[in-house]
């Protein structure tokens, strides 16, 4: 099983080592960054105190989608409410999900930059939201800090729980898959004139949002890929692409 830790635009190295030291304290050595600002850096392997070999193993991408390409499941951290509901959950939940979900592929928790975190286009492609409950009067929580909660959760729920898992028919379809679906998707609602194409985001984020909560594995992908094949209209008027 493969649980990612993955930093978007991470701005403070140090951050990128103490999340490295955080991970390790808890048992994860995956990490992968996307577009940090400053790595390597000699301030993360400072902070990373005995976890650089995490450090060293860590892979720089340029954008989600790269990072994401493999993964069966995706939980974003966020703290801010969204204008389109997500499905959330609690660290302690949301563990318990990775790490069942860890036994069909690989699965990630995202975490956004330190003085934004993630944006919307971020959270569509996870399947939920991870929210860690702070008091109300001083919600801020450091990056590394929010990695720790989650690490440690992570933890508790594996030593809770035994090796063996369960393992649907077909594997989950992984994020490269899905973002291929959802760009078919969008060209064929396009073409058929049920989307209006100078203002798709709603539209496909809510139908991110229907997709996230079935979770289809591959199978189904390539029956819904097969059926807008089908009911493309270029392809009905004999039109190639």
């Amino acid at each position: 099983m493969t649980i990612r830790i993955i930093l978007i635009g991470t701005t403070h190295p140090g951050n990128i080592g103490a999340a490295a030291r955080a991970m390790k304290n808890m048992g994860l050595f995956d990490l992968m960054l996307v577009n940090p600002r400053h790595f390597p850096h000699d301030e993360a392997t400072a902070r990373a105190s005995g976890a650089e070999d995490v450090l060293d193993a860590t892979r720089v991408v340029s954008s989600l989608d790269e990072a994401l390409s493999d993964c069966v499941y995706v939980a974003g951290a966020s703290a801010r409410s969204r204008t389109i509901g997500w499905p959330s959950m609690a660290p302690r939940e949301c563990a318990q999900k990775l790490l069942q979900e860890s036994h069909n592929g690989t699965v990630a928790a995202v975490f956004g930059p330190e003085n934004s975190g993630l944006t919307n286009e971020d959270i569509d492609r996870c399947h939920t939201l991870l929210t860690i409950p702070t008091h109300s009067g001083f919600s801020s929580l450091n990056l590394a800090m929010a990695v720790q909660v989650v690490a440690y959760e992570l933890r508790v729920a594996k030593i809770g729980v035994s090796e063996e898992g369960y393992v649907s028919e077909a594997p989950p379809a992984t994020g490269e898959e899905l973002e291929h679906f959802y760009a078919h998707l969008e060209e064929v609602l396009t073409e058929g004139g049920f989307l209006d194409p100078d203002n798709p985001r709603h539209l496909m984020r809510r139908l991110r949002r229907l997709l996230v909560r079935v979770q289809p594995d591959q199978n189904e992908i390539n029956i819904l890929r097969g059926m807008l094949s089908a009911l493309d209209p270029k392809a009905r008027n004999g039109v190639t692409k």
